[in-house]
């Protein structure tokens, strides 16, 4: 990650937050990785990187000190921290001052807030309602998401977006032509983030569902997105795969490098090949699609 980066997961809240300001001793980007993954499966929902510590943030009434106690023991690296609480505020104002700035994906296409005024010309454009969703396109994540997007034929396709967070793949999706687009997310504040960013790009085929892989409804789609967590993709990959047609493709992401490995051995184990891999500083992204064996064809 850059000396300033920043990672909102799809679970946030509007709520207190408490945040962790953690210094580590060595200070090195390998520690921040291990640091934040192990975080996070304590139930930290966002991080901010800055050039002298991590901030993680925590929602208010959620003690998982102890098992920071726990993990610093076996910490290649030492680890302090100061506590402060954090009352619900306007996040765009958040978003602006951590510098989300406009971006570029593939030279094709450029992600902005509507409050920016200067900004590439690309010949796609998406306005981000930067809030509380995750999704604004700079994350490494979002971005390979992307990239494979602008690289898939989607004309006339039927796209599920799994974990939503902004809507911004459903809206990449629909401006690369697909047809139809199901957005889902557990959150609401990434439904409602999703019918909005919708409307502000004038995108009139997404269809947003408030819930989890059950909501996914009864029909075959012809590329899956997930965008979210290493465990829930483990979890709802099955949910995926029955949602997919034959000849279409299962495309993840929200884990890092290290975690591929169990990704393609569950992915194996249902059927599915591999098509493709990206990697952008430790973070993973993969292309699967379901094996001609599978489906009577070797």
């Amino acid at each position: 990650m850059n000396s300033q980066n920043s990672y909102i997961s799809h679970n946030l809240l509007v709520m207190d937050y408490l945040k962790y300001t953690i210094s580590l001793s060595p200070d090195t980007q390998d520690f921040r990785e291990i640091l934040m993954a192990s975080l996070a499966e304590t139930g930290f929902e966002s991080f901010i990187e800055t050039g002298q510590n991590v901030e993680a943030y925590l929602p208010a009434g959620i003690s998982s000190e102890p098992k920071i106690e726990e993990m610093k023991q076996v910490f290649p690296f030492d680890i302090s921290w100061t506590k402060d609480e954090i009352p619900d505020q306007n996040w765009n104002e958040v978003w602006e001052k951590n510098f989300f700035k406009p971006l570029v994906v593939a030279d094709k296409c450029v992600i902005r807030a509507p409050f920016h005024t200067e900004f590439p010309k690309m010949g796609i454009e998406i306005i981000i309602e930067p809030n509380m969703a995750f999704g604004t396109g700079n994350h490494e994540t979002t971005t390979m998401m992307m990239e494979y997007i602008l690289q898939s034929s989607l004309v006339n396709s039927n796209v599920l977006d799994m974990g939503c967070g902004t809507g911004i793949l459903s809206i990449l999706s629909s401006k690369c032509g697909a047809g139809k687009i199901t957005s889902i997310d557990i959150d609401k504040w990434s439904y409602d983030a999703t019918i909005e960013n919708a409307q502000l790009n004038n995108v009139g085929n997404i269809h947003a569902i408030l819930g989890d892989a059950l909501a996914i409804p009864s029909e075959k789609f012809d590329i899956v997105l997930a965008n979210i967590h290493k465990n829930i993709i483990m979890n709802d990959l099955p949910l995926y795969l029955k949602a997919l047609k034959p000849e279409g493709a299962i495309i993840v992401s929200g884990f890092y490098d290290s975690d591929m490995d169990d990704v393609a051995l569950l992915a194996n184990s249902l059927g599915l090949v591999l098509i493709d891999k990206k990697i952008k500083n430790n973070w993973c992204s993969a292309s699967f699609t379901i094996s001609q064996c599978r489906v009577g064809r070797c």
